[in-house]
């Protein structure tokens, strides 16, 4: 998906959420069955009753590769249902040396067909590099993540700079604004101002909403720009709104709730 379109999504749906397809089978309500066939239906339904009030879908490739081919098969279907004019993102964290990381990016890019995938920069230029040879698709590099763990290394100071501040500005260097976004966690609301001053035109991919404590307010309050220039991620305040059989009517409900919130 070009820059372009997906602004026009933002504009025309009035919304910066992306919902995020971290499907717990132990999580699925009762009247579903606990397998992949309830998860496949479980995603369908939260697809079907969010898409008006999402700009992006992001499937956490975890919660499917644990169960193998038919996890592969779930994600591949699941994957087919959401619309074509929502932003499908493969959280998927790949990074390694250039020709493994070639091999990720033809698995998510052209077997899959999603339109961006989740990085991590440990490694340096040369295993991201892959990922930027594809035309129409997206690197999303790990910044400032919204876990616990973040401070063990990426708040550490350098140069009077701490770490995150340095892979920005170097990965930065790499891709464009076209094809290049950084998760930023929302749980770092305040912080984000000061990141969105170092990048002004990239996009940033937010989780942390909902269950982990960070609000649409905040994280539009500090890094929304003209363009929109966030894809806000929900996951679990989303997919468990409610166990009961009406999940899928009570997840449209949240959705909603979290779109109002951005613009």
């Amino acid at each position: 998906m070009l820059r372009k379109e997906l602004i026009n999504q933002i504009e025309s749906k009035k919304s910066l959420i992306c919902v995020g397809l971290d499907t717990d089978i132990s999580k699925l309500p009762n009247h579903l069955p606990k397998d992949i066939n309830g998860m496949l239906q479980f995603n369908k339904e939260i697809i079907e009753s969010t898409k008006d009030f999402a700009v992006s879908y992001k499937i956490n490739t975890a919660f499917y590769e644990q169960y193998g081919t038919k996890g592969w098969a779930c994600m591949e279907e699941t994957l087919s249902y959401i619309p074509d004019n929502c932003f499908k993102i493969a959280d998927a964290k790949r990074g390694d040396i250039g020709n493994t990381s070639k091999m990720y990016a033809k698995a998510f890019f052209d077997t899959l067909a999603f339109d961006a995938i989740t990085v991590a920069p440990y490694m340096g230029e040369d295993s991201l590099k892959p990922f930027f040879e594809f035309d129409n698709k997206w690197v999303i590099c790990l910044g400032l993540t919204s876990n616990q763990g973040s401070k063990d290394f990426q708040t550490l100071q350098f140069d009077e700079k701490p770490l995150y501040e340095h892979v920005l500005t170097k990965v930065s260097e790499w891709g464009t604004p076209e094809n290049l976004m950084f998760v930023t966690g929302a749980t770092k609301a305040k912080t984000l101002a000061s990141i969105r001053e170092i990048l002004p035109n990239h996009f940033f991919l937010v989780p942390g909403v909902g269950a982990q404590g960070g609000t649409v307010l905040d994280v539009c309050e500090n890094a929304k720009t003209s363009f929109g220039g966030l894809l806000i991620n929900a996951s679990r305040s989303i997919l468990y709104a409610s166990s009961g059989e009406d999940f899928a009517e009570k997840a449209k409900e949240e959705c909603q709730r979290l779109q109002q919130d951005c613009f």
